[in-house]
């Protein structure tokens, strides 16, 4: 599910997840985007939705592995480091399935 910005919303687009503010929700998960809607949530001042469908990575998982291996070069002789760069990685392939 990516999260769009308000300027990039199109009508038809789905909400994964309902619009708050506070306790009080503004649009259920599920509802389907119109102009009128989209115009409605810029006016509320809201950044970003989060919008049914895959999100679309920044950079290819290559280049991704390659940033996380650089991050860790340098604490893999730390067991635990070890552990949580193996659980990043398995994280950061399901992104790209």
């Amino acid at each position: 599910m990516p999260k769009v910005s308000v300027e990039d919303l199109k009508a038809g687009m789905k909400l994964a997840k309902a619009l708050s503010r506070g306790n009080m929700v503004l649009l259920g998960e599920g509802t389907v985007l119109t102009e009128t809607w989209i115009s409605r949530i810029g006016d509320m001042g809201v950044d970003a939705i989060f919008v049914d469908g895959p999100s679309e990575q920044p950079i290819p998982k290559e280049e991704a592995i390659r940033q996380l291996d650089l991050r860790f070069r340098n604490v893999l002789d730390k067991p635990y480091m070890e552990r949580i760069k193996k659980m990043v990685q398995e994280h950061i392939e399901r992104l790209y399935v």
